[in-house]
């Protein structure tokens, strides 16, 4: 039985990195400043111009090619009897090591920068439910208007004929007049792709996802269109260093929202509206039943079709999925794993009231 020094050095590698990640998360400024607002925006932009003009997923075949070689291993390793156990452990643990170092390195220390609200200037703080009903009303008082403005007649559901591609180069639109106001939101050199593994995200209920070790944002073509541009924005701002699902969330509604595109704006307004919906609905459900009156009926139709269309897809494995990605999302500093996505709130709540839209 022969070891492997190198194979040996980087397994050992990985409980030290682990560590040394625990010191880091404890401090967000030291990331915000060296990583996030220094090196990272150089990686992120290699990253895009290497791989972005490749016209498909360049992440989705390494993913591919990562859970095949993953299979292979178990298969010999049983096949040859677990000869040579110790040594293959090590081997796998060494590869390991290098997609840790990897990942934290081309984008995952952006879990642990400041908070964006910090970055923005926004005055966090509790809200109550009487602001979180006035900002919703704005919400759907602007919502019916795009609706309306798309389809001339409230009762017509909003249909997206733009192609995803064209919607991948309409969101850049946004993105550059977003950092008018935002400068530090810029986002340059587009790696936008539909994800080859579409079928397989809509039955484990994703609509997209980044690839960190390529900086491809990959959207599932499949989703309903009307929710399209705000997804696009969402996986484009994990591309700029916005890793925490409610931040993206933010950055990408500000990015649709910011957008000419009507069906952006609509898309935009969806999102918020339907988060904000949410959190009324758990805190006083007769509230959120009188705030659906007063949206139109085209809309509605549309919240019904998208509903539908994700309960089509629904498997026994989907739950098993969630479960795994929430474990992820705690072990970034997310402490409410997939809750997260709803924290987006606090942010609309906070824009709204700092831009004197109310």
């Amino acid at each position: 039985m022969k070891w492997n020094k190198t194979h040996i050095f980087l397994a050992i590698f990985l409980p030290i990195q682990v560590f040394l990640l625990q010191i880091l998360a404890k401090n967000p400024a030291f990331v915000e400043r060296y990583y996030s607002n220094g090196i990272y925006p150089t990686i992120s932009s290699f990253f895009r111009i290497i791989f972005g003009w490749i016209p498909f997923s360049v992440g989705d075949i390494l993913l591919a090619f990562g859970v095949f070689i993953f299979f292979r291993f178990l298969f010999r390793l049983i096949k040859t009897r677990f000869r040579n156990f110790i040594p293959k452990i090590i081997h796998l643990v060494a590869i390991l090591s290098i997609i840790y170092f990897c990942f934290y390195l081309f984008w995952g220390f952006n879990y642990y920068r400041e908070p964006l609200a910090k970055n923005l200037h926004y005055q966090q703080q509790k809200y109550s439910t009487e602001q979180l009903t006035k900002v919703t009303k704005h919400i759907i008082k602007q919502l019916n208007f795009y609706q309306q403005k798309i389809t001339q007649n409230d009762t017509i559901k909003v249909e997206n004929q733009y192609q995803p591609k064209q919607m991948y180069s309409i969101a850049l639109v946004g993105y550059e007049n977003l950092a008018n106001d935002f400068p530090q939101l810029k986002y340059q050199h587009t790696s936008v792709k539909s994800s080859l593994m579409s079928l397989l995200q809509t039955y484990n209920g994703t609509s997209g996802y980044l690839n960190p070790l390529t900086g491809e944002a990959q959207v599932n073509d499949k989703i309903p269109k009307t929710s399209y541009p705000t997804t696009t924005c969402h996986e484009m701002a994990h591309q700029i260093g916005f890793a925490a699902e409610n931040e993206a969330n933010f950055v990408g509604f500000l990015a649709a929202n910011y957008n000419d595109d009507v069906y952006f704006k609509y898309a935009s307004y969806r999102m918020a509206f339907g988060y904000c919906i949410s959190e009324i609905r758990k805190r006083d459900s007769e509230k959120s039943k009188e705030l659906w009156l007063t949206v139109n009926k085209g809309i509605i139709k549309d919240f019904n079709a998208s509903y539908s269309f994700w309960q089509e897809y629904k498997n026994p494995f989907e739950p098993l999925v969630k479960k795994g990605y929430n474990a992820y999302l705690k072990a970034n500093n997310q402490a409410k794993g997939v809750e997260s996505y709803n924290y987006v709130v606090d942010l609309l709540i906070s824009h709204f009231e700092s831009s004197n839209q109310l």
